[in-house]
């Protein structure tokens, strides 16, 4: 049994985003956004106080949202958390970050411009077979009983896997 690695963040965008490209030509984007949440303090008054989050997104959807991604831009994002660990001056050093597979535009907070309709948009990254019927069983073409996914071919999905033409804009 897999564990369950689901995160979905509602804030701000705390600077520009920052697009790269790797070696084969694959788009990153780079941004944290800025979750706030209420707080009771001592006096019995309510607080806002602001947690935040490193975002990576992946692909065409990451390289074709990123214009719109400027400082105060509130976004929904929804993806993985992933852990990076490295050693620096002999001590070791983590950070989390989230995988965003799905990202919404909710409001216009920055200075660049909006898509056509005003609304904001979503961009999303298809899912993967592997994530979306997980637990699902599919049925054989050769037999008329269903037979559980996990007597299938193990796949690896991640952001490092994805493939550009699967991406639909």
């Amino acid at each position: 049994m897999s564990d369950i690695n689901c995160v979905t963040l509602t804030g701000r965008l705390t600077r520009d985003a920052e697009l790269k490209y790797t070696q084969n030509g694959g788009a990153i984007v780079r941004f944290s956004i800025a979750v706030n949440r209420s707080k009771r303090n001592a006096d019995g008054s309510w607080a806002d106080e602001a947690s935040y989050f490193d975002c990576v997104y992946f692909g065409k959807g990451a390289e074709s949202v990123n214009s719109y991604l400027s400082r105060g831009r509130q976004v929904a994002v929804s993806g993985e958390l992933r852990q990076s660990r490295w050693e620096q001056d002999g001590q070791t050093r983590s950070r989390v970050e989230v995988f965003v597979n799905n990202l919404s535009l909710l409001s216009q907070g920055g200075s660049k411009p909006q898509d056509g309709d005003g609304n904001g948009g979503s961009y999303q990254r298809p899912a993967s077979p592997m994530r979306e019927n997980q637990n699902s069983y599919t049925k054989p073409q050769s037999q008329n009983r269903m037979q559980p996914q996990s007597q299938m071919a193990p796949m690896s999905v991640g952001p490092e896997d994805f493939q550009d033409d699967d991406i639909p804009f």
